[in-house]
């Protein structure tokens, strides 16, 4: 996940300010819907179900806002937040993983209010982390009785949270064989990437370069580890492959590019996690819910 913030280091976390969260994403204070909605446009202030959410111990420590090329929706665009419990007493390590709250909403039309449980992973000793999942969600669409799906929906997401931890744990255990390796990558390869016209691979990358591990630590056959290996080289990007051309010539070498996009992100790391409770059921082992 690309949502990352100085106040979001694990050494040293603190909630952002309002004016750092307007400054990083403007429309999270809209209260109203932008012109171009209809009267059956209801329109859900973020603002407020954050107020919500801070009351509950969830403090926001990141915030991005999606690009328009109306100016006028500015105020009102795609944004999204990432809450943490910051008082827990909790001391974080390198490869530690911890849960967070991911809020996206729009009051202009371009996204529904969607409340997402997500794994973090802290990648380096500067506390800089990586979503290793996205996990239980509620999303609400802006029409009809927005308030009461909003609050069913949001404490809902927040009793079953903390209850994803268990895959860590639950998954280190689960050993996968290289052949397994490589089906789980080839999977994850279609997914990131997807199959041109012809039934071959939209890209030059071959699933086998999913699984090279970026860091010392990450050279493990477990499920939890191959997971994060695949997680990161699909999302970071960063990949190089020859580019040929219809008769078979190579003309130059490509590099892929990061999900950078808000709802590729969600969507690619949704994915990969369904991707992962499938192996492992697949090997006997319960999946996190």
């Amino acid at each position: 996940m690309t949502v990352y913030a100085h106040t979001a280091r694990f050494d040293a976390a603190r909630a952002m300010t309002d004016d750092e969260l307007r400054k990083a994403a403007p429309s999270i204070f809209a209260t109203a819907a932008h012109e171009s909605r209809s009267d059956r446009f209801q329109p859900i202030p973020t603002i407020d179900i954050l107020r919500a959410l801070q009351a509950e111990g969830f403090m926001p420590v990141g915030a991005r806002q999606s690009g328009t090329r109306d100016p006028g929706k500015a105020p009102f665009t795609k944004h999204l937040i990432r809450l943490r419990r910051i008082d827990d007493g909790k001391v974080y390590r390198v490869g530690d993983t911890v849960c967070e709250i991911l809020l996206k909403n729009a009051n202009d039309g371009t996204s529904a209010y969607d409340l997402m449980a997500g794994l973090f992973r802290i990648r380096c000793e500067n506390s800089l982390v990586a979503q290793t999942g996205t996990i239980d969600s509620v999303k609400v669409r802006h029409s009809g009785d927005v308030g009461a799906k909003v609050i069913e929906g949001t404490y809902r997401v927040l009793q079953e949270a903390e209850a994803t931890l268990a895959a860590p744990q639950d998954w280190s255990t689960v050993k996968l064989a290289p052949a397994e390796q490589m089906a789980f990558a080839e999977s994850a390869h279609i997914i990131r990437f997807g199959i041109a016209e012809d039934g071959e691979a939209a890209t030059p990358i071959q699933p086998k370069q999913l699984l090279n591990p970026r860091r010392y630590d990450d050279k493990a056959n477990d499920l939890w580890t191959v997971f994060n290996v695949v997680q990161e080289n699909a999302i970071r990007g960063g990949l190089r492959g020859p580019f040929r051309d219809a008769e078979g010539n190579r003309i130059r070498r490509v590099r892929t590019r990061a999900v950078n996009g808000i709802d590729q992100d969600i969507k690619l790391n949704k994915a990969l996690w369904l991707l992962s409770q499938t192996m492992a059921n697949l090997k006997g082992v319960k999946a996190a819910a």
